[in-house]
């Protein structure tokens, strides 16, 4: 089982309502809990054995249903907007990203926000380490590509940046 599986696993069950669910194979052994009140999600990457089974324990908060997007008027378009003027900011690699440094502080930076070379904007969570990701340029914050909390790809889009 590879990480996207474990990953579509972690969602399908949050999703469901279980409390509780467990995976076992020849290799390893998974087990999946939900509860309420986590401010941010805890997941461990299961380690393949050959030799000897592995359990690895993972905790994701229980998902509330969304009301149906139907009852929501249709919104119109935004006018586009010409990007190729703007610096992306991208993620170095895969994990959580997270705007702010804990659940309770304001995010590192907002749209507007000035930034400098060097200045902190996000923190991607990696197997259980939190990286502080570093702005490469001096600019403007135009855009912020990510929801708090989402998983991120490596190279994907964070954020837009007009350079000063």
């Amino acid at each position: 089982m590879d990480l996207k599986e474990i990953q579509n696993l972690i969602k399908f069950v949050a999703r469901s309502g279980a409390s509780e669910v467990s995976l076992e194979t020849e290799d390893f052994k998974i087990t999946i809990k939900t509860h309420s009140g986590v401010p941010y999600p805890v997941e461990s990457v299961p380690v393949v054995a050959h030799t000897a089974p592995v359990h690895q324990v993972v905790e994701v908060p229980a998902v509330p249903s969304a009301p149906a997007a139907a009852a929501e008027p249709a919104k119109p378009a935004a006018p586009a907007v010409d990007e190729s003027k703007y610096i992306t900011i991208k993620s170095p690699m895969i994990g959580t990203f997270y705007r702010r440094p804990a659940p309770d502080k304001p995010p590192f930076v907002e749209v507007g926000s000035e930034i400098k070379k060097g200045q902190v904007v996000c923190i991607i969570e990696a197997m259980k380490l939190f990286n502080e990701i570093e702005s490469e340029v001096n600019g403007r914050i135009v855009k912020v590509l990510v929801d708090d909390q989402k998983p991120v790809e490596y190279d994907q889009p964070l954020f837009l940046v007009e350079p000063l």
